[in-house]
């Protein structure tokens, strides 16, 4: 099948963008998405043009590297989907999409739909991360752990960091990623003795990169590919207002 493409190009952080037509000839239905966009970059490399310039790594929906706006939603239509496991027998022959990078200012743009998200690496950084010792993995499985709460903490620590849901808040808040990786920890015995410490050190590190605030309208909750839940934000904010308590 054909489809059509607007992408965004832009050259570098300091020149401006626009959308570019192109068209996808002879798309198979069982292509991935990036898989197409591999197929138009082909054609313009052997035109001469440059290629779109695009994130991706292990294209199983596991690390979190790809993630661009297709019509508008992250990762585009799909349910819990990254946009490396979205399928072009998604669209109909003739379609018509629009391919855009994230838009955040903690996310700026490098080239094209690439921009730079270690904005997120700072906020793991500053606590996303248990720095006392626990022993070997003999010793971990030797403390008990209630089945809820450890399903509880799998559940958060599916996060995988794209930004999704960064890039769907009108305030571009990065509080999903951050409560995920909150929540996390403060489930788990492993991650109790630097509750406190970790909880307000993440939360300053993500609004000291630029992260606007969460107005708690669910947007993130919506596109994320890994299904994370509001529930670790209200978990985030009492263990916040817990440690400002324990500090006072």
């Amino acid at each position: 099948m054909k489809v059509h493409l607007k992408v965004w190009r832009q050259s570098g952080p300091n020149v401006k963008g626009r959308l570019v037509d192109y068209t996808a000839d002879q798309v198979s239905p069982d292509m991935s998405f990036l898989e197409m966009l591999d197929s138009v970059n082909e054609t313009l490399i052997a035109k001469g043009d440059d290629p779109i310039a695009f994130d991706s790594d292990c294209r199983e929906g596991i690390c979190g590297t790809c993630g661009v706006m297709v019509d508008g939603r992250p990762h585009g239509p799909d349910s819990c989907t990254t946009v490396c496991q979205l399928h072009m027998r998604r669209y109909k022959d003739g379609d018509t999409i629009v391919i855009e990078p994230w838009h955040a200012k903690a996310f700026p743009l490098i080239k094209d739909l690439v921009v730079d998200r270690s904005a997120f690496d700072e906020i793991i950084q500053a606590g996303g991360y248990t720095s006392v010792n626990t022993g070997g993995a003999a010793d971990a499985n030797a403390i008990l752990i209630p089945k809820t709460a450890a399903d509880e903490a799998m559940d958060s620590a599916q996060c995988i960091g794209c930004g999704a849901c960064v890039a769907v808040c009108k305030n571009a808040a990065a509080a999903l990623f951050t409560s995920a990786k909150v929540t996390h920890l403060s489930l788990l015995p492993q991650g109790q003795m630097e509750a406190a410490a970790r909880v307000v050190a993440m939360v300053d590190a993500m609004d000291t990169a630029g992260f606007g605030g969460c107005s708690n309208e669910g947007e993130c909750e919506a596109v994320c590919p890994k299904g994370i839940t509001l529930k670790n934000i209200a978990t985030m904010n009492r263990e916040y207002r817990k440690a400002m308590f324990a500090n006072r």
